[in-house]
């Protein structure tokens, strides 16, 4: 089955660029709906950070320490690297009497406008806090105090990143083909885009038992605090809050983007051909929209999907749109 036409981009009464991709909504028995190739093997990047930070919870690391669940929603982010979110890192490294040379995410300038300007502006450097990952990488740290694991747990075989991809396989209820080398250096296990989309149903239907507790816990910390998983201006941030808290929603590098909706118990995941954040964006948005839990007129639907193309006088020059027959 080929990738399905997902979204449009139109000028002057042209379809000037087409994002072709995969996209597939599950339930815990299986598919429900899919456009594309829902067995296509992916990465999922960052949108699996939810299923990497069960050790930590599931084990009893988080609460060995006291994470607070606006620590939860941060192991699950993708953040900006603002004040709050490098200050919350350190703050948490603390805790745990390490530093931020403890880290093993690496440095880059963050995302957020103002973090970044007082960067620039007083000729520092970024430091490993400010990495997107960080959040993560403490929940790493956290689990590897517990586990009483060595200094390099992005290692494959160290015991974290056994425990993350133990839990990988169980949730995606698949036998992960290979990894690869993330940006923030831990290692990225692949899985089909079905079994990605139905690893979400299941932290959208987790059941009782203790997986379930900590995926229940960890979902609902990224409701409560859409701001620490991605930041003011993002799409996951925007998206949940436009949706009041319904739903979770994480993106991943290279056109990866999932949704998890406890009220209906699905999973959500979707894949860009391109690796377009833009063509992710825009198609998780329309089945948001879709499955009834985004009003089509609010704001962030515009700015992601329906809005006008502008150049940089503010003239209207194309639009975006969904390609016929996506969703149905």
């Amino acid at each position: 089955m080929q990738a399905a036409e997902m979204i449009e981009i139109w000028r002057g009464g042209r379809c000037e660029s087409l994002h072709l991709g995969h996209a597939v909504i599950c339930d815990t028995d299986g598919v429900v709906e899919a456009w594309g190739a829902p067995n296509e093997v992916i990465f999922p990047r960052s949108s699996c950070k939810m299923v990497q930070a069960l050790p930590l919870v599931e084990s009893g690391a988080a609460d060995a320490v006291g994470l607070s669940e606006r620590q939860l929603a941060l192991a699950c982010a993708s953040h900006s690297g603002a004040a709050m979110h490098a200050e919350a890192v350190g703050d948490w490294l603390k805790t745990l009497d390490l530093g931020e040379e403890d880290l093993r995410c690496g440095c880059h300038m963050p995302r957020d406008k103002d973090e970044n300007r007082r960067l620039t502006c007083s000729d520092t450097e970024p430091d490993q806090r400010h990495n997107n990952c960080s959040g993560k990488h403490a929940g790493f740290l956290t689990l590897n105090r517990h586990l009483g694991g060595g200094a390099e747990y992005v290692e494959v075989d160290h015991p974290v990143q056994i425990a993350a991809k133990a839990a990988f396989e169980e949730v995606t209820g698949e036998t992960s083909p290979g990894f690869g080398i993330d940006g923030c250096s831990a290692p990225n296990h692949a899985c089909s885009l079905q079994g990605l989309a139905r690893g979400m149903a299941r932290f959208a239907d987790p059941g009782g038992d203790l997986r379930g507790q900590a995926m229940r816990r960890l979902v609902d910390a990224m409701r409560k605090y859409p701001e620490m998983v991605a930041g003011e201006g993002r799409a996951c941030t925007d998206l949940m809050r436009a949706m009041q808290g319904r739903v979770a929603v994480k993106t991943g590098a290279e056109g990866v983007f999932v949704a998890i909706l406890p009220e209906q118990g699905l999973g959500v995941a979707v894949k860009a051909l391109d690796g377009a954040t833009r063509a992710s964006e825009a198609a998780i948005t329309a089945l948001l929209v879709h499955l009834g839990v985004l009003d089509a007129k609010d704001p962030v639907v515009s700015a992601l999907l329906t809005g006008p193309v502008r150049n940089w006088r503010g003239i209207v020059t194309g639009e975006m749109r969904t390609a016929k027959g996506f969703p149905d």
